[in-house]
């Protein structure tokens, strides 16, 4: 994981990422983007998610929300996701690319879609590929919330001590943690391959973070020769007030 320190210490001092490459853009009309959210548990990315989703109206499709979702629904693949997890077994990439794939369909209007939590492997990133070719459409941008993990662990460890929540028990959770690294450093080297991926550092307050997604998406509306609105409410370049993270 220390490759991820790298990244962050690069961030920080300006090389991963200049701000100098972004452009607020304001007030005008824009394409639908297609974006992943890359970040380790406790990183904050289902905040992110979901102020994206609030402000610029974005359908977040998050695997775990869609798969309890189907379930629910007593659809035919429904029952096919409820067959699978009664049993204690994962789910497979072909049902969870139909249910992303139902999604797309029934959200066609909207501005955005945030990726949370797939692809993890370097065989779903492809097969997701594959499927938003069926779409004419393809992902835009690769977000990562570059973490440092000491910082990580004790942030996650003071939730648990207010929370309790089971899976946030430090020895559990640096399992969780060195999974996703496992997982998703191929991943980290196939979408930089592709030129979409922009890193973002994950360790600073809620606000912070919210405003380098939002130049990032600018910045890759004005790459992809349309501009994308950041919309009002949205943090702005000066903020006296700094949201924090249990």
């Amino acid at each position: 994981m220390q490759q991820y320190s790298l990244q962050l210490r690069r961030y920080r001092e300006g090389r991963a990422a200049s701000a100098g490459q972004f452009f607020p853009l304001r007030g005008v009309q824009g394409a639908k983007l297609q974006l992943i959210l890359f970040g380790p548990p406790g990183a904050g990315k289902g905040t992110q998610a979901k102020l994206l989703v609030e402000q610029r109206a974005y359908v977040q499709l998050s695997t775990g929300d869609m798969l309890r979702a189907a379930r629910a629904s007593g659809s035919e693949l429904g029952k096919q996701v409820a067959a699978v997890m009664d049993k204690g077994g994962l789910v497979s990439d072909d049902i969870v690319n139909q249910l992303i794939d139902q999604r797309l369909i029934a959200h066609q209007g909207a501005p955005g879609f945030i990726f949370d939590g797939y692809p993890r492997t370097l065989a779903q990133a492809q097969a997701l590929d594959n499927l938003l070719a069926r779409h004419a459409d393809a992902i835009d941008l690769v977000v990562q919330l570059v973490v440092e993990e000491p910082a990580l662990v004790e942030r996650v460890a003071k939730r648990h001590a207010a929370e309790g929540r089971a899976d946030d028990e430090p020895a559990a959770f640096k399992v969780r943690l060195r999974h996703y690294f496992n997982e998703t450093a191929p991943l980290i080297e196939f979408y930089r391959g592709q030129g979409k991926l922009v890193g973002v550092d994950g360790m600073a307050d809620i606000d912070t973070v919210a405003r380098g997604i939002a130049m990032a998406i600018e910045a890759k509306g004005t790459a992809l020769g349309h501009r994308i609105p950041a919309p009002e409410g949205s943090p702005g370049p000066a903020s006296p007030k700094k949201r924090r993270r249990k």
